[in-house]
């Protein structure tokens, strides 16, 4: 067991040793040289030998202060190494969580423009439909879907997800879809989604009474998109996901209407991250990157979240 001195107290007289001057030490401290002197008489009365010799104009270091003062120091460098040397390897690597369907169909083909502002920082991107726990995983920040708010994390407005139904050319033309109650009497994947419900009520359709939906049920958009595009069905999905199968015509979106997730996506990191300069250069590159397809993209695609 270690027997160590008061470490603020060490702390200050590491720095009254330097100096051998009480009032620079206070400045360099942020503290004032009345609290300054208390520090270095608490330790010297802990030791029970004095650290300096005081004439009325100033302060130099006793026999033991000299002795012991090279070694603090010394410890204080290797302490300032040890840290750093961690913060260092940290500050390299950058570890985004994101659900699947936003990594692989957004951030994923988008994140090599920030690989080039950044080319210093290493990004590892982990996919995941489930909350990270930055307490437990190593995770920078997080985007996330979700209402909030999450105690102890910084939380900013990115966008929400409209899904609007959209299937095969071939799934389309052998089910004769002309008219949203065409849906009615199809395959619609992970057709209880309350989505769907939601969709259908600005499509003006409602179910009839007491129908149960059966079929296929996926557990993410990326699954949902993959098996409308081997014709299993219809699925609602989010236009700014499958800007690619829409323009090379693997995927039709069957109509205008559309419906909201009700949980906005958001960037999420704890808030003793916030002034780290890669979260901040994460979250600047992320925002242009949002602001960006908004203005070249539809107006559906982006809103903001309700009150």
């Amino acid at each position: 067991m270690r027997h160590l001195p008061p470490l603020a107290a060490v702390r200050v007289f590491e720095a009254a040793a330097r100096h051998e001057n009480f009032t620079q030490a206070a400045a360099e401290l942020g503290m004032t040289q009345a609290a300054v002197s208390y520090q270095i008489r608490l330790l010297e009365e802990r030791l029970g030998l004095p650290l300096f010799v005081r004439s009325k104009r100033r302060v130099t270091l006793s026999e033991p202060g000299r002795k012991v003062a090279p070694l603090v120091s010394a410890a204080f460098d290797e302490i300032s190494e040890a840290f750093e040397s961690v913060t260092q390897e940290d500050d390299g690597v950058l570890t985004i969580s994101t659900p699947q369907t936003l990594a692989s169909n957004w951030l994923a083909p988008r994140l090599g423009t920030f690989q080039i502002e950044r080319p210093e920082l290493a990004v590892r991107l982990q996919t995941s439909n489930a909350y990270v726990d930055f307490a437990r995983d190593a995770a920078d920040v997080a985007i996330r879907i979700g209402v909030g708010p999450w105690p102890g994390l910084c939380q900013h407005f990115l966008m929400r997800l409209p899904g609007t139904p959209m299937c095969s050319p071939d799934f389309k033309a052998q089910h004769g879809i002309e008219s949203p109650r065409d849906l009615l009497r199809v395959q619609r994947l992970t057709a209880d989604d309350p989505l769907w419900s939601e969709w259908m009520r600005v499509a003006g359709l409602s179910e009839p009474d007491g129908e149960t939906r059966r079929g296929i049920r996926l557990d993410s958009q990326v699954a949902e998109g993959n098996a409308a595009l081997a014709g299993q069905g219809v699925a609602l999905l989010t236009p700014l996901f499958w800007k690619a199968e829409l323009a090379s015509g693997r995927l039709v979106r069957l109509f205008d209407a559309v419906a909201y997730e009700r949980s906005p996506i958001w960037l999420v990191y704890p808030e003793h991250k916030r002034a780290r300069p890669k979260i901040r250069a994460f979250r600047a590159w992320l925002e242009r990157a949002v602001a960006s397809e908004a203005a070249v993209g539809p107006a559906e695609d982006f809103t903001l979240p309700e009150d």
